[in-house]
């Protein structure tokens, strides 16, 4: 009898640790027939109103979701009720934060309203280079987000590799710099050499997932540079 319930309770455990690890890589082929097309879920699209970040000339909307939720409780005679947020985005000091489609630019003297990218992309943040724009007279913005269904759960989403882009503040020169497949860790801003460094870590062992046994690589990019380029280095 021991020995029965402690075979039903690790094949409970495995399962329980099976439902919620979600890898950010799957490397399983396609089924024939299977569609890689990411489902959109979504019912209705709105703007958050648009945010003029301080020393541009370009006014930015955030697109993205209303999000419903469902509360439980007694309200108004119903055992449930739905609270709508129609908020897509946060703003904060040259950087907007958040989960939303697309960003569109619109010039402060113009009516013409034009997207980041035409890409289906989760940006999570879009942050202004205020101090490279200071000094150097180059406005630049530096954007995390998920450009691909890594995971290929149909759905772009958090849970998939996060990539690292830049633009200028108009919403042109959108420019993936980070690598395929690799996921950034973090990102910054030397001055002194007008330089963006990030680090992005590869899963070199294709277990799906970013452990200790993966490998970290080191990037850089000069942002005076006609052409964003990236160049690896090697500080260990």
């Amino acid at each position: 009898m021991r020995t029965l319930l402690s075979l039903v309770l690790l094949v409970s455990l495995v399962s329980c640790k099976q439902e919620h690890e979600t890898p950010k890589v799957s490397y399983e082929e396609n089924k024939e027939g299977q569609s890689t097309t990411p489902k959109d879920s979504s019912e209705f699209k709105v703007a958050d109103l648009p945010i003029l970040m301080e020393g541009t000339r370009y006014l930015i909307h955030p697109i993205g979701d209303v999000r419903v939720y469902d509360i439980e409780g007694k309200t108004y005679g119903s055992s449930k009720a739905n609270q709508i947020s129609y908020a897509i985005s946060n703003y904060n000091q040259n950087e907007i934060t958040g989960y939303f489609d697309n960003l569109h630019f619109q010039h402060i003297d113009s009516t013409v309203v034009k997207p980041l990218t035409k890409k289906k992309v989760q940006i999570q943040t879009a942050t202004f280079l205020s101090t490279i724009a200071a000094k150097f007279k180059k406005q630049i913005m530096v954007y995390t987000l998920v450009d691909a269904d890594t995971n290929k759960d149909g759905k772009i989403n958090k849970n998939d590799i996060r990539s690292l882009y830049l633009s200028t503040t108009s919403g042109t020169e959108f420019t993936k710099i980070s690598t395929e497949f690799q996921e950034v860790i973090d990102w910054s801003i030397i001055e002194a050499q007008n330089r963006l460094y990030f680090r992005s870590i590869e899963d070199v062992n294709k277990n799906g997932a970013f452990d200790k046994n993966d490998k970290v690589h080191y990037h850089y990019v000069n942002l005076m540079a006609n052409e964003w380029k990236v160049e690896m280095y090697t500080p260990n």
